[in-house]
């Protein structure tokens, strides 16, 4: 995707200019600074840097074919706000928390059941380290994924969908590297549980 092309003139908030994005500005926050003055290129930047971070969280809530809409809308709704972040250095925090309260907002409005658990049974067939899960297989593990604990859920998501390591989990979300340690540990074992339960003859037996 090309920096920043699918903002288009979306956002009258912040205007965006065109000019040589400065060589030094190369950290998220420096980024954040120059996209605060109306940079387009720098927030295509921002954008395809934090893409794997949003679309993950989306994707640890909602049904797949909400995401791809709703990580569009997560963007516009920050580009019309960043003026108003006073910590560059929040940035990936703060996106964050765009991208979860618009999570949220999805099951504030009105449902069918019906659509709800169709929806969630459409899902990616990549949900294993490698890419190499078969579609059923990926159904399964992203099915018990969304059973787990939501600050489980959404790092084993971030880790096992879009590729993301600990430390990049870390420095994106803004979540301290040890609580993405115990996020990460915890979750693959509660998911392995979880498997081996559901796999095992045994757990049919009455």
């Amino acid at each position: 995707m090309q920096s920043a092309s699918y903002l288009g003139n979306a956002t009258p908030e912040l205007a965006l200019v065109t000019e040589t994005l400065p060589a030094q500005a190369d950290s998220d926050e420096s980024l954040v600074r120059v996209a605060q003055r109306g940079h387009r290129e720098a927030f295509g930047q921002l954008y395809q840097r934090y893409l794997p971070m949003v679309h993950g969280i989306l994707l640890a809530k909602l049904p797949r074919l909400e995401v791809e809409d709703l990580v569009h809308e997560v963007f516009l709704r920050a580009l019309s706000r960043l003026r108003g972040l006073r910590d560059a250095s929040r940035f990936g925090a703060w996106l964050a928390a765009i991208a979860r309260n618009m999570a949220n907002d999805y099951y504030r409005e009105p449902r069918t059941q019906a659509e709800h658990r169709d929806h969630c049974l459409d899902v990616d067939a990549t949900v294993a380290p490698g890419g190499h899960a078969q579609t059923r297989e990926a159904t399964e593990i992203l099915e018990i994924i969304r059973s787990l604990p939501e600050a489980y859920r959404e790092t084993l998501v971030l880790r096992l969908v879009e590729g993301m390591t600990g430390p990049e989990i870390a420095a994106r979300t803004g979540l301290s590297h040890g609580s993405v340690r115990v996020n990460l540990h915890r979750g693959m074992q509660q998911l392995r549980d979880k498997l081996e339960r559901k796999r095992s003859p045994a757990s049919s037996r009455p």
